[in-house]
């Protein structure tokens, strides 16, 4: 009969006990509260003591705080209990009303903040890229530490960020928007809003000037007009959006990438200017370099590699998400210098025009023939190529995990069975983080 009441009230109990879990940061507060009160309370005793010796307070009054005719021993037991239980019901009232426009609505106070705390004791993960495979590491890499910082290339010249670069001279906003989406703390909403693309006119052929603009870019230059400077508008995005790490730029000069391609048959060697004409050459890449020379770093961007405890190269196109910011010469000597692991993720599928017909071992040959000696550690690969290539309405060719000479090659499955040309976050996230452990 009274089973339910005994299980609804130790359910009640664990709940609470959340409160005192190891690492949330909050037991140490609350014995120094205890002792705070404490320490009052005996003022408070010296008090009523001083002022019934001193006629001024009546004797009735007196003996009803005092608890006279209780035995010594229940007076105290009565005192503590009744106090512990205000001084709790005052903490846990007043901490749900300052944590409570800041938690997700579907997780209790105690929670939020045990997770808040673990993530800010995470490892430090920089991770080096661009384009969409990035993000999709960086939304399983978030529910593991907020010590997070993702540097992205600004070399992008097509769609809508190329338009907003031209236009308004500014650095192109598609890699920071796409990050900053999947930082963000409600991130399901944010990626919904960020990515956003306007159409056409509303029953209309006619294009409209918004056409092919996504509204995170839009909100980007709108946060430059604002603050002046792209670094205080990155500031600006963080702080509305409660991001759980940060995204910079590897460099705040107007760059462009260029490339020297193989094109036609027989080969010949091309010269092509642009991020967005490089795959569209359709020829065998042979190197990549930035215009104009000298690049200057992003500073905070070197701190963060020197800082770091693991640095990430990757997911990501190879040519022109990865390398144009290791071709800043401050990043790659400092991750030279850095002490951190440097991991680099190989990309589930080849990308047409850029890596047709590449294993693992072309893209690390490739990487490290454009990087200074001691700037790569380890490769992590898929190793599950049992998944339809045709799966989710596409035609993925695999990139084969094939040995490496040099650099020690580590494989698990990575692969998204929806999308098998796309990494699953949550199994890349659990395999750089176990690289990490190990």
């Amino acid at each position: 009969m009274n089973e339910p009441k005994l299980i609804s009230f130790w359910q009640y109990l664990r709940h609470r006990g959340r409160w005192f879990r190891l690492g949330i940061g909050v037991k140490r507060w609350l014995l120094l509260l205890a002792v705070g009160s404490g320490v009052m309370g005996m003022g408070v005793v010296y008090a009523i003591l001083i002022l019934s010796q001193n006629g001024l307070l009546p004797q009735r009054i007196y003996a009803v705080i005092t608890m006279q005719g209780w035995p010594p021993m229940m007076r105290m037991i009565v005192a503590l209990t009744l106090g512990g239980v205000l001084v709790l019901i005052a903490i846990m009232r007043l901490g749900r009303n300052l944590v409570e426009p800041f938690r997700h609505p579907h997780e209790d106070i105690a929670t939020s903040l045990y997770d808040f705390s673990q993530r800010k004791r995470g490892p430090r993960i920089v991770a080096i890229g661009g384009g969409t495979g990035m993000p999709t590491f960086l939304r399983g890499l978030r529910d593991y530490t907020s010590n997070i910082t993702a540097i992205v290339t600004v070399a992008d010249d097509g769609g809508s960020s190329g338009r907003i670069r031209r236009e308004l001279g500014m650095l192109p906003p598609g890699d920071f928007r796409n990050n900053i989406a999947a930082l963000a703390g409600d991130e399901t909403l944010m990626t919904q809003l960020m990515q956003y693309r306007f159409g056409g006119l509303p029953g209309s052929e006619e294009a409209s000037q918004l056409q092919g603009h996504a509204f995170g870019n839009l909100l980007l230059a709108a946060l430059v007009g604002i603050t002046g400077s792209f670094e205080e508008a990155l500031l600006m995005m963080d702080r509305v959006l409660r991001m759980r790490g940060r995204v910079l730029p590897s460099t705040l000069d107007y760059v462009t990438l260029a490339a020297d391609v193989w094109v036609g048959d027989p080969p010949l060697l091309e010269h092509v200017v642009g991020e967005s004409a490089i795959p569209k050459s359709r020829g065998r890449v042979e190197r990549v370099y930035l215009q104009p020379e000298p690049v200057r770093a992003y500073p905070p961007a070197v701190q963060a590699i020197l800082q770091a405890d693991l640095i990430v190269l990757g997911p990501g196109s190879l040519y022109t998400s990865i390398l144009p910011n290791l071709l800043v010469p401050e990043l790659a000597e400092a991750m030279r210098h850095s002490r951190a692991i440097k991991l680099y993720v190989c990309n589930l599928a080849t990308q047409p025009g850029e890596t047709d017909n590449y294993t693992v071992a072309d893209h690390v040959n490739k990487l490290l023939s454009h990087l200074p000696s001691g700037c790569l550690d380890m490769v992590l690969a898929n190793d599950n190529l049992d998944v339809s290539p045709d799966a989710g309405g596409g035609h993925t060719v695999f990139v084969q995990p094939t040995a490496l000479a040099g650099v020690r090659l580590i494989t698990a499955d990575l692969v998204d069975e929806t999308k098998p040309w796309r990494h699953d976050s949550q199994k890349l996230a659990a395999a750089v983080l176990n690289v990490l452990r190990q």
